[in-house]
């Protein structure tokens, strides 16, 4: 598609701004800060049981999780002590593991930024005319702080997130309602995210255009059943070409 629709929904962490990307990443960077007090086991071992034990967390975790997730962190590094025990190492205390998960929270919030360009494609998105919505999961207080740290409430004719409105991603509710107050329909309206499920699988079913942002060029996962129906890794690649 090379015009651009009436209305844009945009997904926030991941997609504007670097938030929770490459785990294995972060968890081995806190995990090498914590190398003495994790010893015997190397920070690779660690972060790799915690990373495994965040898989397995999400893929069931109730949406309530989400609006807690200082708390989930949590719930996954003591999983993944344990799975480390069980695989018959001595693993580390539950207060080291406390530690780590803060650290980890701390850390992610430390290294947030915006995705270089993403200010600008949005401004020139909306010189266009396009009605924009930020459609955000997580807890009020921590994604509205996002929103205002990184200068996005001017940016958007409507700012939707869960823990304000009471529902979220995947919920119909959470598409409907961005649609509704920006007075377009389905058809109309194109979804922006890097969550395969939220912005792209559901998006589809309503008839929603959804476009998986795809930042680090990594393609779709082996044998994914989900096929957007466009690819990017910036959000610049929404303008025309010849804006």
């Amino acid at each position: 598609m090379t015009s651009l629709p009436p209305a844009i929904l945009i997904d926030l962490d991941d997609t504007i701004l670097s938030a929770y990307g490459r785990p294995d990443i972060a968890w081995n960077t806190v995990a090498t800060e914590f190398a003495t007090d994790l010893a015997p086991l190397s920070p690779e071992q660690v972060a790799i049981a915690i990373v495994d034990s965040g898989r397995k967390f999400w893929a069931t975790a109730e949406p309530a999780w989400r609006l807690k997730l200082a708390d989930a962190r949590h719930e996954v590094v003591r999983a993944g002590f344990s799975a480390l025990a069980a695989a018959g190492h001595t693993a580390p205390s539950l207060e080291i593991a406390s530690r780590l998960a803060d650290r980890y929270t701390a850390y992610r919030e430390e290294e947030m930024f915006v995705f270089p360009g993403a200010h600008d494609a949005i401004d020139a998105l909306k010189a266009h005319g396009v009605k924009l919505a930020l459609v955000t999961n997580g807890a009020a207080g921590i994604q509205r702080a996002k929103v205002e740290r990184f200068a996005l409430t001017h940016r958007f004719d409507h700012i939707q997130i869960e823990g304000e409105h009471g529902f979220g991603k995947p919920d119909d509710r959470a598409y409907h309602h961005a649609m509704q107050a920006l007075g377009v329909t389905a058809p109309e309206t194109w979804m922006v995210g890097d969550n395969l499920e939220w912005e792209v699988e559901v998006p589809q079913r309503l008839g929603i255009y959804a476009i998986w942002m795809d930042v680090h060029g990594e393609g779709l996962p082996q044998g994914s059943r989900v096929k957007p129906d466009r690819i990017i890794r910036s959000l610049a690649e929404l303008l025309p070409v010849n804006q």
